[in-house]
């Protein structure tokens, strides 16, 4: 088991003025980070990796579908084209970083809905382009995490259950689904029992509380959590995930308006603590 930090608390491009960050959280105990992959190239991303690895730490990386020209679930050739290519691009990118994990709500734009489910349609136009990409992926050692996230965000991936059946329709041995408590909070009858009827798919873990702020000072059951995770032979990342009003357009996005902590350091400390305290415990 490895602990990181969702750098997307302080930036969604990490530049050079994020970089004491990363010493901060080495001295603090943790072993990686998650790093934005929202913009930029390569060469940018080699950097930011050296510098990762320079402070003694991992990391995985998140990204999303940036638009309807990118959508892998459009009836439009060209925007799934488009979409593996962008797809391609953060995969290289993160590549680039040094991260092992690729994760996020890649499948549609954020804040779209059409009214209904996915359709049988939707769904096979986008396994179809995330099975290139997890062709790609594979060639970069990288697996791809599927998110799933709660109805108010997305229509295409909302519980447990759908992004497994989703992954395995896929079915490629370089991509998987994320969990996350935040949403699983919000989405499944049994945000427990998922995880252990699910676990042959989790290939990553976001932990995450209810509101969204620091893990522990919620309603999230932590102890069964970590029980299951760990009962499970989950032995992956798991990223502590939370959100403030620091940056407009991601507060927007998240639906961010008040603060949920006092402080972003109370947030790393405190939830680092939370899950070395509730891994040790589960096992």
């Amino acid at each position: 088991m490895k602990v990181g930090f969702n750098m997307l608390l302080w930036t969604t491009h990490i530049t050079e003025e994020d970089l004491p960050m990363l010493e901060t959280l080495k001295k603090v105990g943790y072993d990686g980070v998650e790093v934005p992959i929202f913009e930029g190239d390569t060469a940018h991303f080699e950097k930011v990796g050296k510098a990762i690895k320079d402070n003694g730490l991992a990391c995985t990386s998140v990204t999303v579908i940036p638009d309807e020209e990118h959508n892998p679930v459009s009836i439009d050739a060209k925007y799934r084209q488009a979409a593996v290519d962008y797809l391609k691009w953060a995969i290289d990118c993160s590549a680039a970083v040094g991260s092992t994990v690729l994760c996020g709500p890649f499948y549609q734009p954020l804040g779209v809905f059409t009214g209904e489910g996915p359709t049988e349609e939707e769904k096979q136009r986008a396994a179809e382009a995330h099975r290139k990409a997890a062709d790609f992926a594979a060639k970069a050692n990288l697996t791809l995490a599927v998110e799933y996230l709660n109805r108010f965000e997305c229509y295409f991936l909302n519980t447990m259950a759908d992004a497994a059946d989703y992954v395995k329709r896929v079915n490629h041995p370089n991509i998987g689904v994320l969990f996350d408590t935040f949403h699983a909070n919000i989405e499944e009858k049994d945000p427990v029992g998922c995880i252990s009827r699910h676990i042959d798919v989790i290939k990553h873990v976001h932990i995450s509380e209810n509101d969204r702020g620091t893990p522990g000072k919620g309603h999230i059951d932590w102890p069964g959590t970590f029980r299951a995770l760990r009962s499970g032979g989950y032995d992956g990342w798991l990223v502590i995930e939370a959100f403030g009003r620091a940056l407009p357009d991601l507060a927007a996005a998240t639906r961010v308006w008040r603060d949920f902590f006092p402080s972003s350091e109370e947030v790393y400390t405190e939830g680092l603590k939370l899950v070395k305290q509730q891994w040790e415990a589960a096992g």
